[in-house]
């Protein structure tokens, strides 16, 4: 009774820390529910909800642009039990994405290397494309999509828009309305890196993501959009980049967004 009492307190605190993450509560927020969650975890020898909790830690950490700490920290969870499944997630969401921010290809291609084995190494992955939210490890959708993330950094746009191919089907049969903005908005990003960049596709993808959403918007979904625009400036005089840098606007001045515009992403967001 009491193992289950404190994991199910220990997943609560985890939701939450979560959730403080993606509302751009804050770090210090975000980190009290990470550090409770732990505490819960560690009383009751549950690895598997430590590591999650210290990915969410590392989450954190990437959307406040900290990446070298949000490395250390997806490195930290992995630590804790290697060949888990629990350590695909720290892999792809947590160090391959920080890297491929710092610029270092060689630890972000291992990460991602490592990422994918143990994918193919786990007997029973869920189907589809799991919530970034949820407990269970990364299915392999899940797991590319942040590959995709990561390549977008790295600039090796063939192979985003090659992953982005691979799982379309997933993304957009997928429950989270929001994890269908993600993708769309790096391969909006990608489409303007190419060699010859698709501006009025790339911007319409844009605009597609930010109506994807019916709910509050999220941090990631705000600070990926608002990169996707500042990549966009050089063809500003198109009108496929303004309608996008209008929209973009409209969808900051909602009431729910003022809370997640508000932090680290939000400076150069587009003015009148």
């Amino acid at each position: 009774m009491r193992a289950e009492l404190f994991g199910l307190a220990g997943r609560a605190s985890g939701l939450l820390a979560y959730m403080a993450v993606n509302a751009g509560a804050g770090l210090q927020v975000a980190e009290a529910y990470c550090g409770e969650t732990e505490t819960l975890a560690r009383e009751v020898g549950d690895t598997r909800l430590q590591m999650w909790a210290a990915g969410t830690r590392s989450l954190g950490l990437y959307y406040h642009r900290h990446y070298a700490d949000a490395d250390a920290a997806a490195a930290a969870g992995i630590a804790l039990a290697p060949n888990s499944g629990q350590a695909i997630r720290l892999l792809a969401n947590g160090r391959a994405r920080a890297q491929a921010r710092l610029g270092d290809r060689s630890g972000a291609e291992k990460s991602i290397g490592r990422a994918l084995e143990l994918s193919d190494r786990q007997p029973s992955l869920p189907a589809g494309l799991t919530p970034c939210i949820a407990f269970t490890e990364y299915s392999p959708a899940r797991t590319l999509a942040n590959v995709i993330t990561a390549r977008l950094s790295l600039n090796d746009t063939r192979d985003v828009l090659s992953c982005a191919e691979e799982i379309e089907g997933l993304v957009e049969q997928s429950d989270s309305e929001w994890s269908r903005a993600l993708v769309r908005l790096d391969v909006a990003t990608a489409l303007l890196q190419q060699q010859r960049p698709e501006v009025e596709h790339s911007m319409e993808l844009g605009r597609s993501a930010l109506r994807a959403g019916t709910t509050a918007p999220i941090k990631s979904v705000w600070q990926r959009a608002n990169e996707l625009y500042e990549r966009a400036q050089r063809w500003h005089a198109e009108s496929a980049a303004g309608d996008y840098a209008d929209e973009l606007r409209a969808w900051r001045s909602k009431p729910q967004a003022e809370l997640v515009v508000s932090g680290p992403g939000g400076a150069s967001a587009p003015e009148k």
